[in-house]
């Protein structure tokens, strides 16, 4: 069975709600389709393939969950962050990423490509994602937002205070 309503359904053909805590409901809302996302789906796919309770059953449900895990803590830090700068209402909102926020800022190349440098500058500079996770482009778009509302640069001082490169969790 297929997910028939393409890349921004809200609903799931697998069974499977929210894949990690996300934000703005499933994966149908994360614009970027990482490689933690595709490898996350291919996993749930091949889990409901199996006989259930073999020990490959086992091996992938385990794995849906370390993902699931690592996708919440990596949100859980970013919602820190933000709080932190003062945004605790609008916090949300600014995780959640849609077609509408992909379009604008599909808009302003300038601010993106701003906002690809910043996040880049984030990446190298703190341990936000854990070691070996790639970032989703969902991030981007939220950096994409913070440059807009000048704050990224505030985001990346406290990126690097909280999670210090060398504190790896």
């Amino acid at each position: 069975m297929q997910n028939e309503g393409g890349p921004w359904s809200n609903s799931r053909a697998d069974g499977e709600g929210n894949m990690g805590g996300d934000v703005g409901g499933d994966m149908g809302g994360d614009m970027g389709g990482s490689e933690s996302d595709v490898e996350l789906q291919a996993f749930i796919v091949m889990r409901n393939e199996a006989d259930t309770y073999t020990e490959e059953w086992e091996k992938l449900n385990y794995d849906i969950h370390t993902l699931r895990y690592t996708k919440r803590e990596v949100i859980g830090r970013w919602k820190k962050i933000l709080i932190q700068l003062g945004y605790q209402r609008e916090v949300d909102s600014l995780l959640t990423v849609n077609r509408q926020h992909y379009r604008r800022s599909q808009n302003d190349p300038d601010n993106l490509n701003r906002a690809r440098e910043m996040l880049q500058a984030t990446l190298e500079s703190s341990s936000l994602f854990p070691q070996g996770v790639a970032n989703s482009d969902r991030y981007l778009f939220v950096m994409d937002r913070l440059v807009s509302l000048d704050s990224a640069e505030d985001f990346i001082r406290l990126a690097k205070e909280k999670y210090p490169k060398s504190c790896v969790k």
